[in-house]
């Protein structure tokens, strides 16, 4: 097993500032991070519920739908990284969570740690971890994805060496998240958000990680 504690640290603000009415209520330091299979699996973005990922609390709370970690993460996964019997963030809970650590200001970092054994998953964990530093109405969603996804890719460029993700395949991740940003734009045309600059310039992102 591999634990790492990843350096995730606040951007600054990337979109309209009416797109949050929580921008970075509680900033952003660190994502505890396991992996729970024998290797790292450096696998292309996929645009759909993400597998082989756990956001695992740290204790009980029911605050927020939670399912059993090895239901997600396997029976050995699960017992690999000692969340045997652990609960975990339900998949389709991410907005909740993100509401209600918003109102109750728990601090995310005190509520989860994370489980994920590939980079599809560590990506989309990574965006998720933006949401829920960063609350928002929801109102214009591409707004929050662009941030989310500047954050994503600036962290995993700030903790490439831990997670052993190449400068190269880095690079292809960015033109994935891209792409994928610009085809979620052509279906919201009316959006405030502005143009995926950000997203197309490298050494941009990896200075703001």
């Amino acid at each position: 097993m591999r634990s790492v504690d990843l350096v995730v640290p606040p951007l600054p603000l990337l979109v309209p500032a009416e797109t949050f009415d929580g921008f970075s209520w509680c900033p952003s330091t660190t994502l505890s991070w396991r992996c729970h299979a024998p290797e790292f699996t450096v696998n292309d973005l996929a645009d759909q519920l993400p597998v082989g990922m756990a956001f695992v609390l740290r204790e009980p709370w029911d605050g927020v739908p939670t399912e059993l970690a090895w239901l997600h993460l396997g029976r050995a996964g699960a017992a690999a990284v000692g969340a045997s019997d652990a609960w975990v963030l339900a998949p389709y809970a991410i907005d909740d969570a993100t509401d209600q650590l918003f109102a109750h200001r728990r601090p995310p970092t005190e509520t989860f740690w994370l489980a994920a054994d590939n980079l599809n998953a560590l990506y989309w964990a990574l965006h998720d971890w933006a949401h829920f530093h960063n609350h928002g109405p929801f109102d214009d969603r591409l707004a929050t994805e662009l941030q989310c996804d500047s954050a994503a890719l600036a962290w995993l460029w700030r903790n490439r060496s831990a997670v052993g993700l190449s400068d190269a395949r880095w690079e292809t991740l960015r033109g994935q998240v891209l792409a994928n940003h610009v085809a979620f734009r052509e279906l919201n045309p009316t959006t405030r958000c502005p143009p995926p600059d950000v997203l197309g310039d490298a050494a941009r992102l990896q200075r703001l990680a």
